[in-house]
């Protein structure tokens, strides 16, 4: 396991496989590295890093949940390139770490060779936000992952036909672990919802047009799982007026977030790869 220490102190947890372009891979809100299992045989011709979020997966909590934040985050992933020595990466963001990647093009675009959005973009819609804050920072109330396979099968079911009871059992390994005493553990921070709620309470958001138009240099590929309740087709669509050169891919039978496995997402991450050679 590989650990570097930020410059206030955290031990941030990574993986660094294979050889060629270096590839950043920032994970969903509540996920870690291991959201990019499924991809990662897809790409074994490239240098796949992959970053744990403080608070998340094997990194350290921090004990100001306030550092919970895009900005925080996002100065995690840089000090992570310089603890590799490297100036450039594409990066593969999901859902959060797509956020995350819009903000590091306002403010370090240099960084970026190119960029993946994974089922997220400038507007985010509020019912999938809603979803959202209904789970964060709450333990699934279930006795083992076996359960939560078969309740994250019922309840994604409808949007992402035709996956498996196995995906899901792998996904639910990802998401929890089994507590010695019985029940389901969070794989991050429970404060993590703490943070949430302070940032939504201190006023006005962000404008994310304004970073997402920072990406207008920078290759873009956006993928979008059909039944997504989190990026609309109006607002891809929107995204495609401001950025006309992006590479856009919808995932049939994929809501939030599409695996990235699916032929649609490989077919359009493999475009701009080739596109940015």
């Amino acid at each position: 396991m590989a650990h570097f220490t930020t410059s206030d102190g955290l031990e941030i947890y990574y993986t660094d496989t294979g050889n060629g372009r270096a590839i950043l891979c920032l994970a969903g809100l509540t996920r870690n590295s291991a959201d990019f299992n499924f991809l990662a045989p897809h790409l074994s011709d490239n240098r796949l890093i992959c970053m744990d979020y403080r608070g998340r997966g094997k990194s350290a909590y921090d004990a100001d949940f306030t550092n919970y934040n895009i900005l925080r985050e996002g100065q995690d992933a840089l000090e992570l390139l310089d603890h590799l020595g490297l100036d450039q990466v594409t990066l593969i963001g999901t859902s959060r770490g797509g956020l995350i990647a819009m903000a590091l093009a306002y403010g370090h675009p240099a960084r970026l060779r190119a960029v993946v959005l994974n089922d997220i973009g400038p507007d985010v819609d509020a019912k999938g936000l809603e979803r959202i804050m209904d789970y964060v920072g709450k333990e699934p109330g279930l006795p083992d992952l076996d359960s939560c396979a078969a309740a994250l099968a019922h309840v994604h079911g409808p949007d992402f036909a035709g996956v498996s009871l196995e995906r899901w059992r792998q996904q639910a390994e990802f998401m929890f672990y089994e507590k010695p005493g019985g029940g389901l553990g969070l794989r991050y921070d429970a404060k993590l919802r703490d943070a949430l709620t302070g940032q939504a309470g201190t006023g006005e958001a962000a404008d994310l047009w304004l970073l997402f138009d920072a990406l207008k240099d920078i290759p873009l590929a956006v993928i979008k799982g059909e039944n997504s309740d989190l990026l609309t087709a109006a607002t891809l669509a929107k995204m495609q007026e401001h950025h006309p050169g992006l590479i856009a891919a919808v995932v049939p039978d994929r809501g939030h977030v599409p695996f990235l496995d699916e032929a649609p997402a490989l077919a359009a991450i493999h475009a701009l790869l080739e596109q940015t050679a």
